[in-house]
This record gives structure tokens, C-alpha cells and sequence, in this order.
């Protein structure tokens, strides 16, 4: 079973692919993406990562003011989205 990572603080030219290959360091990357603004198609600065359930502690743990780019990274377990009205 996975669980999904919030990561923040992201340099805006962080893909998704490089997202996956900072957490890959650490742990098996079953899924990351990068959230876009939809006019402009530019970084909002977060994104997310789905990792193994077990792997989630250790690797907030790790990733969790780990500084990329020159930005501390921001990693919390992900809450569910809320409705927007």
C-alpha cells in the first residue's frame, strides 16, 4: 500500500522527474508530481510523492529540511484534499 508525501518549498524548476530521483535517493519513488498553475503552467512550489506505507516516518525523517537548490524542502505526510466551494 502506498501513502502520499506533501513536499513544499520546491524550487520553481524542480520536474517531476527530478522529484522523483531527490526521494529515490532515500526510498522507492512510486509516484511524484509537481503541482502547475493551469494558465501559466509554471511550479506552484509543492508537489507530491507516493512512497510505501512503511518507508513513511523514515523518510520525513530524512527529506524534511533537506536543502535543495538552495531551499529547505518541506516533507509531512499528505492530507486529504478538502472541498473548495
Amino acid at each position: 500500500m502506498t501513502k502520499t508525501l506533501y513536499v513544499g518549498n520546491l524550487p520553481w524548476s524542480v520536474t517531476d522527474e527530478e522529484l522523483s530521483e531527490v526521494f529515490g535517493a532515500v526510498t522507492e519513488v512510486r509516484g511524484s508530481r509537481v503541482i502547475v498553475d493551469r494558465v501559466t503552467q509554471k511550479s506552484r512550489g509543492f508537489g507530491f510523492v507516493e512512497v510505501a506505507e512503511g518507508d513513511v516516518e523514515r523518510v520525513i525523517e530524512a527529506m524534511n529540511g533537506t536543502d535543495l537548490e538552495g531551499r529547505p524542502l518541506i516533507v509531512n505526510e499528505a492530507r486529504p484534499r478538502q472541498d473548495r466551494f
